[in-house]
């Protein structure tokens, strides 16, 4: 168990709960009543057409960030809108404070076009290290909780990863091209062998999941925003699972990964995924 994870397990005792309401909170008050509602002008493009940012992004953010830092004060927020709107938020990532790292919808495309899924990611994290993880799919009823050293639930259920079953296609989740250097591209047509289905990714959080509960068997992401990864690399890790990048080191939160990098149901997907990514 680290150290850091030792000075917040008394307050991870205390507030794994209260936690767990201002995540549901934020995204009855802020999400769910502008899903399938939102006007044209609720709808900005960031980067271009697959890069979007909602008004619901940005106020469940907003209200995320007062409720967790209230709850732990001394620590910080690395939000996605906040880390877009001025870069040098990221940096927190390299303080002594504990972060909160959060995505207030993840897959907001999905969002935006009246899919159910996407998610609400929360991660508290502290020297690189993350001690707790919460995943919630509103408009699924779905809530997917990891504390380190103490396993995953969905739901308040067990999560098991499992193993790929043996004869089967290994199915795995890839990042869209539209987020892919070509050199990534070329990366990814590895997995494109006998044996293995690639598909396109939805929410990164939904896909992690899916890692976690064995309906799917490793992703393949080409991206290292920590808000897309740090929730649900928790939530694969304390269900059973492994993750590991191009270079066989787990991922770093901070940047300088050798991507494209995968979760996965066991180890030994993990290294069969890296190798086909020609790690």
């Amino acid at each position: 168990m680290i150290e850091h994870f030792s000075e917040l397990r008394g307050f991870l005792d205390r507030h794994l709960d209260d936690v767990t309401e201002a995540v549901r909170e934020a995204a009855a008050a802020q999400v769910m009543p502008r899903f399938r509602q939102l006007a044209d002008d609720d709808i900005v493009q960031k980067s271009g057409p697959h890069d979007l940012v909602t008004s619901a992004d940005r106020l469940a953010e907003v209200q995320l960030t007062g409720a967790l830092t209230a709850l732990l004060p001394g620590s910080v927020v690395v939000g996605e809108e906040a880390v877009h709107a001025d870069p040098g938020v990221y940096t927190a990532l390299d303080g002594d404070a504990p972060v909160w790292i959060v995505d207030p919808v993840d897959g907001t495309r999905q969002f935006v076009h009246g899919d159910p899924g996407f998610c609400t990611l929360v991660a508290l994290v502290r020297d690189g290290e993350t001690l707790a993880s919460w995943t919630y799919a509103p408009a699924l009823g779905e809530l997917a909780l990891a504390v380190r050293g103490e396993g995953a639930t969905l739901n308040g259920t067990p999560l098991a990863a499992g193993s790929p079953a043996g004869g089967e296609p290994l199915t795995v989740a890839t990042s869209h091209p539209d987020f892919t250097t070509p050199a990534q591209k070329e990366a990814l047509l590895g997995l494109r062998t006998p044996g293995v289905a690639p598909r396109p990714c939805g929410s990164a959080g939904l896909e992690y999941l899916a890692v976690a509960r064995g309906t799917c068997d490793a992703t393949a992401f080409s991206w290292e925003a920590a808000w897309d990864h740090a929730a649900g690399l928790l939530l694969v890790t304390e269900a059973g699972g492994a993750h590991l990048t191009r270079d066989r080191v787990p991922f770093r939160y901070r940047g300088g990964n050798a991507l494209p990098f995968t979760a996965a149901r066991d180890a030994a997907t993990a290294e069969r995924v890296v190798k086909l990514l020609g790690g």
